[in-house]
């Protein structure tokens, strides 16, 4: 990924409080949407809402995605590379 290409996402993540509070939670650790809610102060439609934009760019992933319950979210290498920029 070049340059420009990074910093446009971290641009993106960096408009969104939700977003940066979802991917600060989940960049050491797979977590639940309850648990990053939990920890983050965030009500789980807001880190449902960051996460499917996250998910939509790339930065996180679903390790579960065939569960309706329980699923674990986890960045991906670009998110971790996002992440040292915020």
């Amino acid at each position: 990924m070049n340059k420009k290409d990074l910093f446009c996402l971290v641009g993106f993540v960096k408009v969104s409080q939700h977003r940066i509070k979802t991917l600060e939670s989940i960049c050491i650790e797979l977590k639940m949407p309850s648990e990053i809610g939990r920890e983050t102060d965030l009500r789980t439609s807001q880190v449902s809402r960051a996460l499917g934009d996250l998910k939509s760019k790339n930065l996180v992933v679903c390790v579960n995605e065939e569960v309706r319950k329980g699923r674990l979210y986890k960045c991906t290498p670009t998110g971790l590379e996002v992440m040292k920029y915020l």
